[in-house]
Order: structure tokens, then sequence, then C-alpha cells
């Protein structure tokens, strides 16, 4: 199973539509909050993908529609999502990381940092996928029988980085 994992789109939809399409394998979509307007238009504009929603410290509009965190099973996998404020991500992961083991994640998913990141810590991937908004990279948790593969990958649109058209 291939799992599209995008935060902090804060307003670029174009984005958002571009890792969606660059990633067609991935049936299932998590947004990690501050975007939750553009992650609802794409999942209108993609009905064959399954979206989860969470909503970060800028998704005003949503009030509580959303929630701040949710857990998932995927293929096996307990999957512990969160934007990452409530936990202050900003000043280290500690406090997320015990959340998520208290939960008994085999996944964590947070973002609100815009800092990129993949990591795996005593039985626990950790990923932040960055800003797609700014900076431009989302991230891929691929989960299969032989285990988890986290990885980050820049969304590029090649017109406007100078390549073919």
């Amino acid at each position: 199973m291939r799992v599209l994992v995008i935060s902090d789109t804060h307003g670029d939809e174009q984005a958002l539509c571009r890792a969606v399409e660059a990633q067609p394998t991935a049936r299932v979509v998590l947004h990690l909050g501050d975007g939750v307007r553009e992650a609802e238009a794409a999942a209108s504009a993609y009905p064959d993908r399954e979206f989860h929603l969470i909503r970060g410290n800028n998704d005003w509009s949503a009030g509580r529609a959303y929630p701040l965190t949710q857990e998932l099973l995927l293929s096996g996998k307990r999957v512990f999502l969160t934007h990452g404020h409530g936990y202050r991500v900003k000043m280290g992961l500690y406090d997320v990381v015990c959340a998520a083991r208290e939960r008994g994640a085999d996944i964590l998913l947070f973002g609100h940092t815009h800092q990129p990141l993949t990591d795996y810590e005593d039985g626990l991937y950790l990923m932040n996928p960055g800003s797609l908004g700014y900076g431009g990279t989302y991230g891929i948790v691929d989960i299969t029988p032989a285990g988890v593969v986290t990885s980050l990958v820049p969304n590029r649109d090649d017109r406007q980085a100078g390549g073919a058209r």
C-alpha cells in the first residue's frame, strides 16, 4: 500500500493536485493540516482516493469539522496523525513521540515545522513531509509485507523549474 502524506499546503491547491497526480498508486492521501480547504477541494476532485484530513493551527475556517489527531490502521500498521502544534514539535519531538508510543503507533506523521524529516526510532517510523506550500515537499509511506519504507519527494512543476513542457 502506498500512502501520500501532505502537510502545510497553505492555500496552494495546485501543488496539492500535482502531488496527487504524481502518485497514481497512492490510493490513500493524508493531509496533516494547515490547508484543509484545498484538501477538501482535492478530495472532491479525486473521488477515487481515500482522503483523511486533520486540522492545523492555521485552519481557522475548519472550526471543529476535523480532528486535531487521528489514528488509522493501514495494512496492519497503526498510524498516528497530528499537525504537531499541540505537541510543540517546533521545540522538539519528545512529546509527539511519547503520544505516538502511548497509542501503540508503528508510524508517526506530523507537520507544522515545515522541515521535512524521516526517521526510525526503536520500532517507530517518523515522518514530517515538510511544507507543500512553502518548499514543495511531500512524503510517501509504502507499507508492504516486507516492511515500511518512508521517503520524501520534491513536488516540482517542471514548467517552473525550467524543464520540458
